[in-house]
């Protein structure tokens, strides 16, 4: 039903004024979704890392502890996390960090009613944020954001005859399809970037930058750490890569507006650039898989396992889940960054 109110919304937008953005289009379409539905885990459309296994939550927390003993255990501290879907990562992340007498307030930042009483279950003491604005500015902040960014609403820029135009969304009746906008946006392309074959596309994601912005200027006046984890890739490169899933199933991302969850790959080399133009200190980008076995995911799944060996298959799957290549271990990446006089990070070939 949603879905139907959704696209009859878009074409009679659509009729009366031309084609929408596909920034507009992504946007509202997530939108609608996320208030409308329960998403995640097995039951939902996709299931994320923390729903995966414990141990994904427990190494973050154990990454923050180990930064927040080597700068001097500051107090008071916040851990914040970014799209804290059902609560699973920060109750785990929040019982590995008590272990080393880490205790942060707990900050999570959603939107979402329903979801809030979701994370409540897990975090019964966490406090609610719309945005980081409302977040406290006295004491580091220990930000975590797992499949954030990949949501936000993407730009795409395609090249054709006549220069770089913006993709936007038409209809003809039924159908919604990509085309490319009249208006010149050759200035919006980088210059060492703007000659390509007719055809190319760029892709911007505007509010992962300002997120970006906004967390890297915290690191810089409060200290502290944060940690981005999304699929995507770590050189600048051209072309689509916006995809719809629904019952773990992809889908045309056209389709269903509101009833599927719309993603696209997060550049992660843009998003560092960001967070350095505003003076935060990049601590490094590698896979999750090699973070994750550099932060002892093998160690940790033995040591389950001895303790419930009966569980000793699902754990080791759990792991592979994560680390392994042809899975999520190579197309997820993770990126730190630190507040510039925070110590360097471990699980990265930069620090």
């Amino acid at each position: 039903m949603s879905e139907r109110r959704l696209a009859d919304s878009f074409r009679r937008l659509i009729s009366a004024t031309g084609p929408i953005s596909l920034m507009q289009f992504m946007g509202e379409s997530n939108a609608r979704y996320y208030a409308g539905r329960d998403a995640l885990g097995a039951e939902g459309d996709f299931i994320t890392a923390p729903e995966i296994s414990q141990m994904f939550g427990e190494l973050i927390g154990l990454w923050l502890a180990d930064l927040w003993i080597k700068a001097g255990r500051t107090e008071p501290v916040h851990y914040v996390e970014l799209g804290p879907g059902r609560g699973f990562l920060a109750r785990d992340a929040q019982r590995s960090m008590k272990r080393y007498g880490l205790v942060p307030r707990i900050h999570l930042v959603e939107g979402s009613t329903r979801l809030r009483d979701e994370q409540l279950k897990q975090v019964p003491d966490a406090i609610f944020h719309d945005d980081l604005s409302t977040v406290p500015m006295r004491g580091p902040i220990l930000l975590v954001a797992n499949e954030f960014l990949d949501a936000l609403p993407i730009r795409q820029l395609v090249m054709t005859g006549a220069g770089w135009r913006e993709v936007m969304v038409d209809h003809d009746g039924e159908k919604f399809a990509l085309v490319a906008g009249r208006q010149p946006m050759d200035a919006a392309v980088p210059e060492a970037r703007r000659k390509a074959e007719v055809g190319t596309v760029l892709e911007t994601c505007p509010a992962a930058a300002a997120n970006m912005l906004e967390v890297a200027g915290r690191l810089v006046t409060q200290g502290g750490a944060a940690l981005f984890i999304d699929y995507g890739h770590v050189d600048p490169r051209f072309g689509s890569t916006l995809q719809a899933v629904r019952a773990h199933t992809k889908l045309d991302p056209l389709e269903a507006p509101g009833e599927a969850d719309l993603t696209a790959h997060v550049d992660f080399d843009q998003m560092k650039q960001v967070a350095l133009s505003r003076g935060a200190k990049w601590a490094g980008t590698t896979t999750q898989g090699a973070w994750l076995k550099a932060l002892g995911i093998d160690q940790r799944a033995d040591a389950l396992a001895e303790f419930a060996p009966q569980h000793r298959e699902a754990l080791f799957s759990a792991r592979d889940r994560l680390v392994d290549a042809d899975q999520m271990g190579e197309l997820f990446k993770v990126m730190a960054l630190v507040g510039p006089e925070w110590p360097d990070a471990v699980g990265f070939a930069a620090s």
